[in-house]
């Protein structure tokens, strides 16, 4: 899919007066907010170009700017500039009409969200190749809120609210005309799905990310302060199981045919069993068997991708969030070459990873130890996970 991406960096930071710099703009690591905000934007593959929006009466100056930091560091995709309107919406009806004729994905973002992750850009993109039309992100409200009115105090159901982030997605010819008809009729609004679902047409929602914060007030500011947003821990994890009459095989989650029988407690997976003390060790929260003791009835023939579950939501209680895990699963029996792209789709679907931070290797110890001797199996992993 031909995808370009706007980059909206025209607003006046009204809430943000007290600094005298537009917050797109404030410097940050020797340049300004919104080229950390391209930057996220142009590692992601499918996206051709970024247009800038910048405010009509600072474009020339913004323009020269943006040509002095390409010519020290090109993104590496295609750029336009356009001057910026009087709301938001003006602003990125002026940006859709520069799109190419080839163009058929839209990407509208944020430049005071330089958080957003590529892997966040690929979920957009790979629903509108499936053939939705509008897509956000969205991240549950964690606070109970209430609704003033005229009959006083309401309280929502939180379960059905969301906050709802940029980038937002949308099939070109879709928000086009969208926005031509909002013009028509001089419809404002603070984010471009609002005018999607004002006309009648479907909104997908999907995950958005906690870390994908916008700056707004003067409270965010520390956010840009370095090493604020992120601290970088890691983990590492190791078990062993032994062959025998017991349960069968499975490996992150997926059932071996062939493999021999394993001895166990729960299920067995002894890829599963090293991961959740990878993620322990993250958290710095001792091992499987403290949480998960093999006394425990409870425990008894338990899914193990249950037990990674419970672990990654107590990571989530902790803001600590994995990014990349790495393991080697050791033995001599079975061959796992043809189980590798099963195990590794489903870790992604379980961590929440792109494919690229998911790796599988498989290795013999040539016929030496346990392992060698076909007595069992054991799993290494190791995960880096970024803390907030």
């Amino acid at each position: 899919m031909d995808t370009w991406a706007i980059l909206l960096a025209a607003g006046k930071g009204t809430r943000l007066q007290q600094i005298r710099e537009k917050k797109q703009f404030l410097d940050w690591k020797g340049v300004p907010l919104y080229w950390h905000t391209a930057k996220n934007i142009a590692n992601v593959p499918e996206i051709r170009g970024i247009i800038f929006v910048f405010p009509q009466e600072e474009l020339e100056s913004r323009k020269d700017q943006l040509q002095q930091i390409t010519d020290s560091g090109p993104l590496g995709i295609n750029i336009k500039t356009v001057g910026g309107g009087k709301s938001r919406r003006d602003s990125a009806f002026k940006a859709l009409q520069e799109l190419p004729p080839e163009c058929e994905g839209v990407i509208i973002h944020d430049a005071a969200r330089p958080f957003a992750t590529p892997k966040l850009f690929n979920n957009i993109i790979n629903e509108l190749k499936n053939g939705i039309k509008s897509v956000i992100p969205g991240i549950p409200v964690a606070d109970t809120i209430k609704q003033m009115g005229d009959q006083g105090i309401k309280t929502l159901p939180r379960e059905k609210l969301f906050a709802i982030q940029t980038p937002q997605g949308f099939d070109k010819e879709t928000i086009q005309e969208i926005h031509r008809q909002a013009r028509e009729i001089d419809l404002d609004c603070t984010d471009d799905s609002y005018l999607v679902e004002y006309f009648g047409e479907e909104v997908n929602l999907i995950p958005g990310e906690e870390e994908n914060q916008k700056i707004t007030n003067p409270g965010d500011l520390y956010l840009l302060k370095e090493n604020a947003t992120r601290k970088y821990i890691h983990g590492w994890g190791y078990d062993v199981h032994k062959y025998g009459p017991g349960k069968p095989m499975k490996l992150g989650g997926i059932p071996i045919t062939n493999g021999p029988e394993v001895v166990a407690h729960s299920d067995g997976d002894v890829l599963l069993h090293a991961l959740i003390d990878a993620l322990l060790g993250c958290l710095g929260q001792g091992d499987i068997g403290e949480h998960f003791p093999d006394t425990e009835p409870k425990y008894q023939d338990i899914n193990s991708s249950i037990l990674l579950a419970e672990v990654l939501a107590m990571a989530q209680k902790q803001s600590v969030f994995p990014e990349h895990v790495d393991i080697t699963l050791i033995c001599q029996t079975p061959k796992l070459s043809p189980w590798k792209n099963q195990i590794k789709n489903n870790l992604t679907n379980l961590l929440d990873l792109a494919a690229e931070n998911v790796n599988i290797k498989s290795t013999t110890e040539e016929g030496l130890g346990f392992t060698g001797e076909k007595k069992g199996i054991k799993s290494v992993v190791m995960l880096s996970a970024h803390k907030r």
